[in-house]
């Protein structure tokens, strides 16, 4: 919403060598650095070290497992002054500055994650006075501070809020809250897309249907973060109905996500070119919605799918995708230590500080990158910045691709 579902495409991007979110620190290191011990993944975190540590806490949170101290810690310590938070920094006791690119859905997840946990009440608090200083006169949040609303910043921050006790309704910006910010985004019940939520409006002012856009719309409309409790609905999705309120567009953002996962349940990557290929990210995602809303009969079934078909993938992606299935068992009531076979949570505790192979692994990889004389490293490098610079980032160009008819 992972921005949501992000965090398990981010560890995947990173493992093939492209593009992600928008950088930390655009100034390369003199030569590769080993990771943070206490970090989850042994892959670049420049661009979602908070991101997926956050989801990691929540999930293991999720689970009844506690998670490590230093976990804790290091997460803790990424924090900027003013409350905001970067993808990673890799020095802490360095001052923020205007280079930092701090950014809303970092900041969201930390505050879910370290609320969930407790104990952490002046972090959150500082955290949640920054994206309230950010907020947009629409009454929603984009990617970064001063950027155009869309529905998946705005569902994070909405969970933020959540989470810390703010009531989502009432933060307001120029009379406008967020829930005024997501009907803005969501599509009519008639036409192509009827009750999905876009991410942004196109630039002609027209609504197009995304799939993962509309997983986080029914979540901020049903004012829940990413850590969701089972719903009370009646099994079902409801009808769509033109929606004068955040409880309707959720039920009708529901309602598309259902009636798109009840033929294969699954949802398909719409990527331009390619080959009609199961997203399994995005089809967790719209589990953990339909979950927490009540609309258990196609959540189960799609859940069921990806207890056969999303382990290897979770294997791939790393940490944050074993978080995402975490959560998305939490959400329908399953248990995630038999995930067809697998426990999720044994797998994503093994990604990090408890298992210092990982981090002894990462060591010897930076080493190696750093004797070799093969300019793969640097052409490696040099296309990461290029694409990065095109715009915010894989979170952003991810969810305008997945755009679901």
């Amino acid at each position: 919403m992972n921005v949501r579902r992000s965090a398990a495409v981010l560890s995947a991007v990173a493992v093939l060598g492209a593009a992600a979110p928008a950088a930390a620190d655009s100034s390369p290191s003199p030569s590769p650095q080993p990771l943070p011990s206490a970090l989850y993944g042994d892959t670049d975190p420049q661009y979602d070290g908070v991101w997926r540590q956050s989801l990691a806490l929540l999930a293991q949170h999720a689970a009844g497992a506690e998670p490590p101290k230093a976990a804790v810690g290091w997460l803790t310590g990424q924090q900027c002054a003013d409350g905001s938070f970067a993808p990673f920094r890799a020095d802490p006791s360095a001052a923020c500055d205007a280079k930092t690119m701090v950014d809303t859905n970092q900041t969201a997840a930390a505050v879910q994650a370290l609320a969930a946990l407790g104990g952490h009440d002046a972090v959150t608090d500082k955290a949640v006075g920054w994206l309230k200083s950010v907020q947009n006169e629409d009454g929603g949040w984009g990617y970064t501070a001063g950027s155009p609303s869309d529905t998946n910043s705005t569902s994070v921050v909405v969970g933020a809020l959540a989470a810390a006790g703010e009531k989502p309704g009432e933060v307001k910006k120029g009379g406008k809250s967020p829930y005024d910010a997501l009907l803005d985004l969501e599509l009519p019940c008639t036409g192509k897309g009827a009750g999905a939520f876009a991410y942004q409006p196109e630039k002609d002012g027209s609504l197009t249907a995304n799939a993962d856009a509309t997983a986080a719309g029914v979540l901020a409309a049903l004012g829940k973060g990413l850590l969701a409790e089972p719903g009370e609905g009646d099994g079902s999705a409801a009808k769509c109905v033109k929606a004068a309120t955040p409880e309707q567009a959720a039920a009708n953002g529901a309602a598309h996500l259902a009636g798109e996962l009840a033929a294969q349940g699954y949802l398909l990557a719409a990527t331009p070119g390619a080959e009609d290929q199961p997203d399994v990210g995005n089809t967790a995602d719209a589990v953990v919605a339909l979950a927490a809303r009540g609309d258990t009969a196609q959540a189960e079934k799609s859940y069921a799918w990806l207890e056969k078909n999303a382990a290897g993938w979770a294997a791939q992606s790393g940490p944050a995708a074993y978080a995402q299935l975490i959560l998305a068992a939490h959400a329908t009531g399953a248990d995630p230590r038999d995930f067809g076979g697998t426990d999720l949570v044994k797998q994503l505790q093994a990604a990090g500080p408890a298992a210092p192979e990982k981090t002894a692994k990462a060591t010897e990889k930076a080493e190696d990158e750093k004797d070799s004389d093969s300019p793969f490293g640097v052409w490696w490098f040099v296309g990461v910045c290029l694409v990065a610079g095109i715009g915010i980032g894989f979170l952003i160009s991810n969810r305008t691709k997945r755009q679901q008819p």
